[in-house]
């Protein structure tokens, strides 16, 4: 169900310019944006951010009442649309309604995402792994497909998916989690590919330890750490460059370049030692 309110690449590179396209033209402020995922985390450190620039926002989220806290934030400026990104008519249905209301958005972030420790051995994990990616991938196909025509014939927009340096390789105990955004930034990579020459711009952002609540349960270290706000600002400033491809922060892209290039009879035996994330908690 959808209930719905008006209330008025390659992995090294300079943050916010992209890994391999330093020269693209810059994108102007936007006027209208969708963000799902838009009740904590990274979704609402970028849609404040965009709020506060003066930008109208369509929040999804499964929590409705975060986003009327959102809303009550900033009065007139949000439009709450509480769905699952598991439910492509919930999100059409808000994406025909939004677009009725402001036009066809400048910017559509899907980032909705979940993540689980998950292992193979245990036969209840099925359905876990099964959510994970139904919510990381399809869903960010879900989120991007309302939108596709309408940008395509406006031959303007941009398309942003929030990946994860998880998904550079894979890690002991996070194999939903990292398959999951293995998916999406080879998705994204055919979807730019799909769209190239036609106005329509295809970001890819992953992002490496952010504070939120997701990251909050970890019990090891999380080097380069970034509080939220600053991770949507720098966001931000890459998706405002046109960047194809964009790591926050950029030490996780220098760090996700070595382990691409370590020999597996390196990674294997020293990863394989390295902390899993509980399969406890959500």
């Amino acid at each position: 169900m959808i209930r719905i309110r008006e209330l008025g690449g390659r992995i090294l590179g300079r943050e916010g310019s992209g890994i391999a396209d330093l020269a693209q033209s810059q994108i102007p402020n936007p006027k209208s944006l969708v963000i799902s995922g838009a009740s904590s985390g990274i979704g609402l450190a970028l849609a404040r951010h965009y709020l506060k620039c003066g930008a109208v926002v369509a929040a999804f989220a499964r929590r409705g009442d975060l986003l009327q806290k959102l809303a009550a934030e900033f009065p007139g400026k949000v439009y709450c649309y509480t769905l699952d990104v598991r439910d492509a008519p919930a999100i059409q249905a808000a994406a025909t309604d939004f677009m009725s209301h402001v036009g066809v958005p400048d910017i559509v972030i899907a980032n909705a995402g979940v993540s689980r420790g998950t292992l193979t051995e245990y036969a209840e994990d099925e359905e876990v792994f099964q959510n994970i990616m139904d919510i990381n991938v399809l869903g960010m196909v879900k989120t991007f497909q309302p939108f596709h025509a309408a940008m395509r014939e406006a031959k303007q927009g941009t398309l942003v998916g929030i990946a994860s340096v998880a998904g550079f390789r894979g890690l002991p105990g996070s194999g939903a989690y990292s398959a999951s955004k293995a998916a999406a930034m080879s998705y994204l990579e055919s979807l730019r590919v799909e769209l190239h020459g036609s106005g329509v711009k295809v970001v890819t952002i992953c992002p490496g330890y952010i504070k939120t609540p997701m990251t909050d349960i970890n019990t090891y270290p999380m080097p380069f750490i970034l509080e939220a706000d600053e991770a949507a600002r720098r966001m931000a400033r890459a998706i405002e460059r046109g960047a194809s491809f964009s790591v926050v922060p950029w030490q996780m892209g220098l760090t996700g370049w070595l382990l691409k290039r370590l020999p597996n009879w390196i990674y294997d035996p020293v990863f394989s030692k390295a902390p899993h994330k509980s399969r406890d908690h959500q």
